[in-house]
C-alpha cells in the first residue's frame, strides 16, 4: 500500500508536541535528546523517559532505521476501518528510539526484520504530516 492510500488522520497537537508536529511538515523527523543522560528519545515530551531530567533537547534524526517487529492488519479500526491489509510496525531509529509506523510503498511479503527503511511525510492538512516509513535503498 502506498504512503498516500492510507488514512491520514490529523494529530492531536500539544504545546509539548507542537515543534516536533511543525518539523514534520518541512520533512524532519525531530527527536529529543537528554543533556544528562545522553538519551535520545521518542516520543516528544517534557522529561526524558530513562533519567528524568527536563534538560532536553531537539535535533534533526537521520530519518533511517530497521524494522524491528511488523504485522500486517487487515482489520482496522476507526479511520482505519476500511483502509484494507496495511502494515504495523516498530521501527529501531538510527539514533536508537523506537517508533510504531506504517511501512508503506511496498509489498508486505517483501519486508523482513532487521529491513532498512527511510522516513516519508504525508501532510493530513491538519497541522502536521504522518512520519511512515519505506523499505530503503541503501543499507544498514
Amino acid at each position: 500500500m502506498s504512503a498516500r492510500e492510507l488514512p491520514t488522520p490529523a494529530p492531536d497537537v500539544q504545546p509539548e508536541t507542537a515543534t516536533f508536529w511543525a518539523a514534520t511538515l518541512d520533512g524532519t523527523l525531530l527527536l529529543q535528546r537528554c543533556a544528562t543522560c545522553g538519551r535520545a528519545g521518542y516520543y516528544p515530551r517534557v522529561v526524558c523517559a530513562n533519567c528524568h531530567s527536563t534538560d532536553l533537547a531537539d535535533f534533526a534524526a537521520s530519518g533511517r532505521g530497521t524494522i524491528y517487529s511488523y504485522t500486517v492488519t487487515t482489520r482496522g479500526i476507526l479511520e482505519y476501518a476500511d483502509a484494507g491489509a496495511y502494515v504495523v510496525a516498530m521501527v529501531e531509529l538510527a539514533e536508537g528510539p523506537k517508533m510504531i509506523t506504517n511501512i508503506v510503498d511496498c509489498d508486505p511479503a517483501d519486508l523482513a526484520i532487521g529491513q532498512p527503511v527511510e522516513v516519508v511525510f504525508v501532510d493530513t492538512g491538519g497541522g502536521g504530516a504522518l512520519p511512515r516509513f519505506r523499505p530503503a535503498a541503501w543499507e544498514s
